[in-house]
């Protein structure tokens, strides 16, 4: 850290201060500010005021020595999720979360732009259409990060490197929260903020030496200094550390690293310095209830619609919401558990678009006609229009196996019960009708991609013809039968969830979305039918298996392509429906 930097920033900020006062606010020794003082006067960088004994004030030539140091700009980060954050981050990036009526975000950019500094980047990923509207407000630049969903924040430096190269930045998280403006037209030297924690602690602890410059990283510690809030990257430590970015970007296995590895590995051959800040500026809120407790809005409005919906449902205020964590999102569907009254639960919101592909009223219609059997989650609220739902969690429940036969043979025996009880609905789910819609959706869209598409829709087309002919009978059936939907309970009961594609149909589509949705071989589903049945399949329910699987797939492959035209990915889910449609074809030939 440039301190002659440090001198002359402060009197330029602050005209006519005291030694004392540069001593208190830059934490040295009234003996090193004198020192420093006199230096920066020989140098001909100050001069003292002949008006005011004792004080200084900024020469030209000191103006031109503080070129060196001034800030050309700023990246703030604000790629990710923030999954502790949910249900508020379903629909709200964390940066633009309020804190008392303000967004995080806004808070840092308009402290910045009150330094001048207004030459900002922001890299954008999850939700990236939601900052677009900084652009003509703050006049900001956004970055996309097309790997923010399956990498950390050391691929997020990298996107962003060229931004960072030969030029003095902060690096900022969007979801920070600072009292005070801690930004400054120019900075002395590269930094990172820290705060003193008490206690053990899992934070990222930072030793360093008597000129506060760091010597070591490590990861938890205890009453110690860590890292919270802003960094700042001179461009020199930008020139040596980069390269390190950019090796260990380049390194297999690195995917899920925080640049701050990085910082850690490299730390004896870089030079970066502590930002002591007091324990009431900076604030980095790691959940929900943290927020809560800071800003008390949220502890009853905190405009969002689960939230709202959870409250209302239970007559309770959003406080007593509590342990809220995001569970695995679906294909479909996102949803989080959250704690109320002593007892878990689950809200499930529909995604985006899913309106279009789903009938919230149909599925509550299954749910109600399913409700005498117990095979399926308790739901405590369901609502048709908007497809919102809340459920019970079962404790200590988990999902079936789809290669352990125990728990196959479990999953078949409540399948076997639930088309033996011979529920029923108003609407079917006709599989004609949905390869057709997908189709429609995908021409929509760019077409289907796959080169040999005629061929194998005609063949899609035969087999329908050919389960036509059999006029199979008809019950509800689930349709989304994977292993993941069946819930294997501590007392080895089962529950069958997620029905929203349930529909009167051929009760066999169940087994053969089971086995696509599995990835099971032929022997595999052998055994999967024989498990159903209680004995072999016959000739005509393994074709019937056969072609539902084709189709099935057919379908699937469909939807996971038009899926893809909305920037949703699903790795080679596609091309392994495609190949079952196929080659169950292929076998159903062969009988």
């Amino acid at each position: 850290m440039d301190r002659i930097g440090l001198i002359c920033r402060y009197i330029k900020e602050h005209p006519y201060c005291t030694q004392r006062e540069l001593s208190q606010q830059l934490e040295l020794s009234l003996g090193t500010v004198n020192t420093l003082l006199k230096e920066c006067c020989r140098k001909r960088y100050l001069a003292q005021e002949k008006s005011s004994a004792g004080t200084y004030e900024l020469t030209g030539v000191g103006d031109a020595f503080l070129e060196q140091f001034q800030v050309d700009g700023a990246l703030i980060i604000a790629a990710g999720f923030g999954s502790r954050f949910v249900p508020l981050t379903f629909e709200t990036p964390k940066g633009l979360l309020e804190v008392f009526g303000e967004r995080m975000i806004e808070r840092q950019i308009q402290q910045l732009h009150q330094v001048g500094i207004t030459d900002i980047t922001i890299v954008v990923g999850y939700l990236k259409e939601k900052f677009e509207y900084l652009i003509d407000k703050y006049g900001v630049s956004l970055l996309y990060n097309p790997e923010y969903s399956c990498k950390n924040t050391l691929a997020t430096i990298y996107c962003a490197r060229e931004i960072l190269r030969g030029r003095n930045m902060y690096v900022l998280s969007s979801d920070n929260w600072l009292r005070d403006n801690m930004f400054h037209s120019w900075e002395c030297g590269a930094w990172y903020s820290s705060v003193y924690m008490k206690g053990n602690t899992s934070e990222w602890a930072l030793h360093y030496n008597k000129k506060k410059r760091i010597t070591e990283v490590s990861i938890g510690g205890n009453d110690c200094w860590v890292m919270y809030g802003p960094v700042y990257f001179s461009k020199e430590f930008s020139d040596s550390f980069l390269p390190f970015i950019e090796t260990a970007y380049q390194t297999p296995g690195t995917e899920q690293m925080y640049w701050e590895h990085v910082l850690k590995d490299s730390i004896a051959e870089l030079e970066i310095y502590i930002n002591r800040q007091s324990g009431q500026q900076v604030y980095e809120f790691e959940n929900l209830e943290e927020l809560r407790r800071f800003d008390t809005r949220y502890q009853t409005h905190s405009d969002n619609k689960a939230l709202e919906l959870v409250a209302t449902v239970f007559q309770v205020p959003e406080s007593e919401i509590q342990s809220i964590r995001c569970l695995k999102s679906g294909m479909t569907n996102k949803s989080f558990l959250f704690q109320l009254k002593g007892k878990h639960f689950i809200c499930r919101i529909p995604g985006p678009g899913t309106g279009l592909l789903i009938d919230r009223r149909q599925e509550a219609a299954v749910y109600e006609a399913i409700r005498p059997l117990s095979i399926s989650e308790k739901v405590i609220h369901m609502d048709g229009n908007t497809g919102y739902k809340i459920a019970e969690y079962y404790e200590g429940a988990r999902n079936a196996f789809a290669d352990s036969r125990d728990d196959m043979e479990a999953c078949m025996n409540l399948l076997r019960y639930f088309h033996g009880s011979e529920p029923s609905v108003e609407h079917e789910f006709d599989i004609r009708e949905r390869i057709l819609f997908y189709e429609r959706l995908c021409m929509e869209h760019g077409g289907p991609l796959f080169e040999d598409y005629e061929l194998v829709r005609g063949r899609m087309f035969e087999l329908m013809d050919g389960l036509d002919r059999l006029n199979r009978p008809k019950t509800l059936a689930h349709i989304d039968s994977n292993a993941d939907n069946f819930l294997i309970l501590p007392d080895g009961s089962v529950r069958l969830i997620d029905w929203e594609y349930s529909g009167m149909c051929d009760p066999l589509i169940d087994l053969g979305m089971c086995a696509i949705y599995s990835y099971y071989k032929e022997q595999q589903v052998e055994l999967l039918m024989e498990l159903y049945f209680g004995r072999p399949a016959k000739d005509e329910e393994r074709i019937v298996v056969y072609s539902y699987m084709a189709l099935g797939g057919f379908l699937w492959a469909l939807w996971a392509v038009y899926k893809s035209s909305l920037g949703e990915e699903f790795g080679d889910y596609t091309l392994i429906m495609y190949r079952y449609a196929k080659r169950y074809y292929e076998k159903i030939k062969k009988k």
